[in-house]
C-alpha cells in the first residue's frame, strides 16, 4: 500500500568509498557513472579542497570561492559495488577533455570515425561547457572505446537554435543502435530548465535534436514563487536532470528533478515515451520529497527509484513500482544519518534479484567535523528491496 509507512531494508550495509578531511566530494549523479561489458562499475564524481570552519564557505554558490583544487575523481568496482578502487584524479581530462582550454569554434561538431553504441565497452561522457545550467552552456560529448581505459577528444553538440543546453552524464542506447542523450536547456534569462532528446546520426558521430520531454510551461505553477536568494541555484525549478532508461517492452521512462527549494522541497516525475523517444508524456510523481532519482529495473520487472531526501532527518531513500513506473510504493529507507541537506546525487545498479547498491555524496550528523553537516565525501549502499 502506497500510505504504509516508510520502512527499513531487512539487509543493508553503507560503506566509505573516498574520504579526505580537507575535501568537499560531491555531485556523483551528474559526474559520470558506466558499467562495461565485463560487469566493472566506472562511477566519478566532483572534489575540490575546502576548509571546513565555516558552513557558509560551502555553499554552493559560493564554493569555487572558498576552495581551490577542483578535480574529478573515478573509482572503479569489479564486486558490483561492494569495494572500490583506489581514485584516479582527472584521468577525462587530457587534451580537449570536457572541451578544457578550448575555443568553441575549434572543437569538432562530430566524432572522427563510425561509432557501435550497441558496443557495451562504447562508453559515451555527455557534459557541457561554457558553465552549468545558465545560458551560455552548450552540450558535449566524449567517447571510450575501451570500457573506459582511455578517453577521446570531446565534441560540441550543435545548439540548433535552443538558448542553450547542459549535459547531465545522461544516454540510453536503443535497440536500433541509436543513442539517446538527456539534456535539458534554460532559457536567456537562466529560468525555465527544458528536457530535452538529442539523437545520434551519420553512423553515430554527431547529434541532433529530437524532442522535449516536458510541457513548455507548468500549467500549475510548482515551482513559481519569489524567492528571496539572488543565487539561480536555489530557486523553485521544474522538470530538469533528465535520465533515461529502456524498459524490456520498449517503452523509455525518463526521471526528472522538480524543487521550490533544493535544500529540501524536491521531488522526481517521470515520463513516457513508446516511439522511442520522438513523443512524451506524463507517467507519475515518485514521492512526496526527494531528488534527483535514478531508476534500477529489476529482473522480475519491478523499478526501485532512489534519491537523495533533503528534509531532516536527511539521507537515501528509495521506492518500488510493480506496474512500470504508474505508482509507487511506501518509502525504503536507506538511511537517516545525514548531517545536513547537502547529500544525494545517487547513482544506483543491480547486485541481483533482490539487492541493489547505490552511490552518492553523504555528510553525517555523527561526524566529528561539522559545517552544516560534517564532511562532504563518497559512500556507497547496498540494500534488499524486499
Amino acid at each position: 500500500m502506497k500510505f504504509a509507512p516508510p520502512r527499513r531494508p531487512s539487509q543493508v550495509d553503507h560503506g566509505v568509498v573516498y574520504r579526505r578531511e580537507d575535501e568537499f566530494c560531491s555531485w556523483p549523479f551528474t559526474s559520470g557513472f558506466w558499467q562495461t561489458g565485463d560487469g566493472t562499475l566506472i562511477a566519478n564524481f566532483a572534489t575540490r579542497t575546502v576548509a571546513y570552519d565555516d558552513g557558509s564557505k560551502i555553499r554552493h554558490d559560493v564554493l569555487g570561492k572558498n576552495s581551490s583544487n577542483p578535480r574529478t575523481v573515478t573509482v572503479r568496482s569489479n564486486d558490483r559495488g561492494r569495494s572500490w578502487s583506489g581514485p584516479q584524479y582527472d584521468m577525462m581530462a587530457g587534451p580537449g577533455g570536457e572541451g578544457r582550454g578550448m575555443k568553441r569554434e575549434n572543437m569538432p561538431a562530430a566524432f572522427a570515425e563510425p561509432v557501435n553504441y550497441l558496443d557495451q565497452n562504447v562508453l559515451v561522457s555527455s557534459g557541457s561547457m561554457g558553465g552549468f545550467a545558465t545560458a551560455g552552456t552548450q552540450g558535449t560529448a566524449r567517447l571510450s572505446r575501451d570500457g573506459g581505459k582511455t578517453w577521446g577528444p570531446t565534441i560540441l553538440l550543435a545548439l540548433e537554435g535552443i538558448a542553450s543546453m547542459t549535459g547531465v552524464q545522461s544516454t540510453l542506447v536503443r535497440p536500433d543502435g541509436r543513442l539517446l542523450v538527456f539534456m535539458f536547456s534554460v532559457d536567456k534569462d537562466n529560468t525555465h530548465r527544458h528536457p530535452l532528446v538529442y539523437g545520434s546520426t551519420n553512423e553515430g558521430r554527431e547529434f541532433h535534436f529530437i524532442s522535449y520531454v516536458t510541457p513548455y510551461e507548468d500549467p500549475f505553477g510548482n515551482a513559481d514563487g519569489n524567492y528571496a536568494d539572488p543565487s539561480v541555484a536555489f530557486v523553485g525549478h521544474r522538470w530538469f536532470y533528465p535520465r533515461g532508461y529502456m524498459l524490456p517492452s520498449g517503452r523509455i521512462l525518463c526521471i526528472t528533478r522538480c524543487q521550490r527549494d533544493p535544500t529540501g522541497v524536491m521531488w522526481s516525475e517521470v515520463f513516457y515515451s513508446d516511439d522511442g523517444g520522438e513523443t512524451w508524456g506524463f507517467l507519475s510523481r515518485v514521492n512526496d520529497y526527494g531528488a534527483p532519482g535514478n531508476l534500477v529495473v529489476m529482473p522480475d520487472g519491478r523499478i526501485v527509484c532512489v534519491y537523495g531526501y533533503r528534509l531532516m532527518p536527511a539521507g537515501i531513500r528509495a521506492t518500488v513500482s510493480e506496474d512500470g513506473g504508474k505508482s509507487w510504493g511506501p518509502e525504503i529507507i536507506v538511511r537517516d544519518d545525514g548531517g545536513s541537506w547537502d547529500l544525494g546525487y545517487p547513482n544506483s545498479w543491480l547486485i541481483d534479484g533482490n539487492t541493489v547498491g547505490t552511490l552518492y555524496y553523504f555528510n553525517s550528523k555523527d561526524d566529528p567535523i561539522q559545517a552544516n553537516g560534517g564532511v562532504r565525501h563518497i559512500e556507497r549502499s547496498i540494500f534488499t528491496i524486499d
